[in-house]
């Protein structure tokens, strides 16, 4: 669009590019903006697609879920359970041996089925004292289940809050493991925590917190590595599974990384981990009933990390995911610690960023060059990155595991290439308006011109005055608005006529101003034709040539008649042949020896005569006539001027002239005018009229 931009200006193209460069700007500035009014939307939404186009294949071989859900309360009563069928389910998944088992499940009440809790539901009046010591000899169910959390690799929840929670100073919180090493800046902490009731959280080996709030939208997609509960780093609950099923002693935090062992865990917003989700396998979920009544073989868990979690009907551990609108917390849970075994977790470091503005800055640099060069070509690169970076982040993300965003980088380009476009339009709807003021104001002028230009020539009614005893018809149409060719006519005695035909070389505006100088030189010098024909036309000639510079050029055919015998007298410097057309209609074309077009050197132009009986024609033309051409490149030629002169009329000199000139036209067809044409006829009438 650009290249319609006016070149003949040194100061409009500079001020187009001045203007184009800040409108791509002022675009990236937009575009920047409008990225960081977007927030994490564009980057969750780019994120979350290759998350569902791409899940990950999550194997049976790590983990395994046991789920109280709809099925086991059928079969084994309403949730809560008693703390000792709790403690069969966790016995049974122990004897299998798993790596680790996290009971995702907090037990902050006492058993309300324990001995103490049932025989306190009855009045003394109502229970014997026997009968109550019977009861309260009765096994303590959370003593039952103390006794098998305290012998196995198993991970019990815990809760960080700002209320309802106990402080872990005052009432002496025991964390078995913590994160050492500076936590990132953003971690997730508060000052209370939510445990078991000592008797069970006391005996545990191992604790994990299950704290892990969704995005601002909702959805869950990362886990916390830790959480700030006081003054301790507690590891998270996925975490501190993957810890105690790979037998690792000690977390460090490295900066924005984690340590675990031989693993070095990226994080992002506060020490959470972003992991490649998948959908995990149902063969790999088991009801709680069916491991209570031993119907799950023992290899189901053999070496796994097997958490326990609640997901019946009424539970209130239900979260969003990118793949799922709703989805049991425990299974995240279960995703995250898979991939922390498999090393599937999501990285952003610092490089991704860098190279997410360097892609934005090779955008826009590449419209930048587009509207400062006024190339359009230029656009193209930037649009085949464009094309390029979502497909590039999406195999970041399959093959290496790595965030890029592509969206902010094509953002910032889509608003510096809109203004860039915007811009162009108004400067090129701008420059057509200009263009067509100056076409106005040219075709004024050149309308101005060219009435000037026909009032220079004589009119009809001049010509009729002239003498009685002479019919002159011509006809000028100029191949512009104006053109370079001229005729006249004047008396200059009782009995002699003067009439010159010219041709200027070119055409337009210049043809025009040296046709007007010529004929006014012409009219001054031959007017005293009278005294002698080739006098006259030798002085024209010296006066032409100290005016005219090298370029231009005067083909002329200047003559006499005496009106009372029909002579004439000619000269032809470098002009068409005249023709005569009889009274008996016959042609005669008079091949004149002539001279040179004026303005070249000085040369003695011979004086050449002729002779007109009453009802003869001259007929002078210009190369206008002869030279036109039709859309086959095909000349009219002097056999199409004598054909056209040769056809019926009714004799006139202004009929001849008028028809000839017709003819040409519908020769040409839809062809431009190759050059300005004049037709000049003359018709001697002798004193018979």
């Amino acid at each position: 669009m650009m290249d319609s931009v006016s070149n003949s200006d040194d100061k409009a193209p500079g001020s187009a590019r001045s203007l184009l460069v800040r409108a791509v700007l002022m675009g990236g500035i937009v575009g920047t903006l409008l990225s960081l009014l977007a927030g994490d939307f564009e980057r969750r939404t780019v994120f979350d697609t290759w998350q569902r186009l791409s899940p990950r294949e999550i194997s049976m071989d790590n983990v395994a879920v046991v789920l109280i859900d709809d099925v086991s309360v059928k079969t084994e009563g309403a949730w809560p359970w008693s703390r000792y069928k709790v403690a069969r389910l966790i016995e049974n998944i122990s004897r299998a041996q798993p790596s680790a088992i996290g009971i995702d499940i907090y037990f902050t009440e006492p058993d309300p089925l324990g001995p103490g809790i049932f025989a306190s539901n009855y009045e003394a009046s109502e229970l014997d004292p026997a009968t109550k010591r019977n009861i309260l000899a009765l096994p303590n169910f959370d003593d039952e289940f103390a006794k098998v959390l305290g012998v196995g690799p198993i991970v019990l929840s815990r809760f960080a809050t700002e209320t309802d929670g106990k402080d872990p100073v005052e009432e002496a919180v025991w964390f078995n493991s913590f994160v050492e090493g500076q936590a990132p800046a953003g971690e997730l902490g508060h000052d209370l925590i939510v445990t078991s009731i000592a008797a069970l959280d006391d005996v545990t080996s191992s604790h994990g917190m299950v704290n892990g709030p969704p995005d601002s939208d909702g959805i869950v997609r990362r886990v916390p590595l830790s959480v700030r509960v006081g003054d301790v780093h507690a590891p998270g609950f996925a975490l501190e599974l993957a810890r105690v099923a790979n037998g690792v002693d000690s977390l460090v935090w490295s900066g924005s990384d984690l340590v675990a062992g031989n693993l070095i865990i990226p994080t992002r917003n506060g020490g959470r981990m972003d992991f490649k989700m998948g959908h995990f396998p149902n063969p790999a979920i088991y009801p709680a009933s069916a491991v209570t009544r031993g119907q799950i073989p023992t290899q189901a868990f053999a070496d796994k990390v097997v958490l326990v979690g609640v997901g019946a009907t009424g539970t209130f551990d239900i979260v969003a995911t990118p793949l799922r609108p709703e989805i049991y917390g425990v299974l995240v849970q279960a995703q995250a610690v898979d991939a922390i075994l498999e090393q599937q977790w999501l990285s952003r470091p610092p490089s991704m960023i860098a190279l997410e503005i360097l892609a934005a800055a090779l955008l826009l640099g590449l419209i930048f060059s587009a509207g400062f060069q006024l190339r359009n070509w230029l656009l193209w690169p930037a649009f085949g990155l464009a094309l390029v970076m979502p497909f590039a982040s999406w195999l970041a993300f399959t093959q290496v595991n790595l965030l890029f965003d592509p969206v902010r980088p094509i953002l910032i380009a889509t608003c510096a290439a809109i203004a860039l476009w915007i811009t162009r339009y108004a400067l090129a709807r701008a420059e057509l308006v200009e263009q067509r003021i100056r076409a106005s104001e040219q075709k004024g002028e050149l309308d101005a011109a060219r009435r000037i230009q026909m009032s220079m020539v004589p009119s009809p009614t001049t010509l009729s005055r002239l003498d009685y005893r002479t019919e002159i018809g011509a006809v000028l149409e100029p191949a512009k608005s104006v053109g370079g060719d001229f005729f006249d006519a004047v008396k200059i005695g009782d009995d002699l006529l003067l009439f010159m035909v010219g041709d200027v070389t070119g055409k337009g505006v210049p043809a025009a101003l040296f046709m007007a100088l010529s004929k006014t030189l012409s009219k001054s010098n031959l007017a005293r034709a009278g005294a002698g024909l080739a006098e006259a036309v030798a002085a024209l000639n010296r006066d032409l040539m100290d005016e005219a510079d090298e370029e231009m050029g005067l083909t002329m055919l200047v003559g006499t008649i005496d009106c009372a015998t029909g002579a004439i007298q000619m000269i032809n410097a470098g002009h068409e042949n005249p023709m005569i057309v009889r009274k008996d209609t016959t042609i005669e074309t008079m091949e004149m020896v002539g001279g040179p077009p004026f303005c070249v050197i000085e040369f003695p132009y011979p004086v050449e005569t002729s002779q007109l009986d009453e009802g003869d024609t001259l007929v002078v033309i210009t190369d206008g006539a002869t030279e036109a051409a039709n859309e086959a490149v095909e000349m009219f030629g002097i056999s199409g001027v004598l054909e056209a002169l040769n056809a019926p009329s009714d004799g006139t000199a202004a009929s001849r002239a008028k028809y000839l000139a017709k003819e040409v036209r519908l020769f040409e067809g839809s062809n431009d005018p190759t050059d300005d044409l004049t037709i000049f006829a003359l018709r001697y009438l002798g004193n018979a009229s």
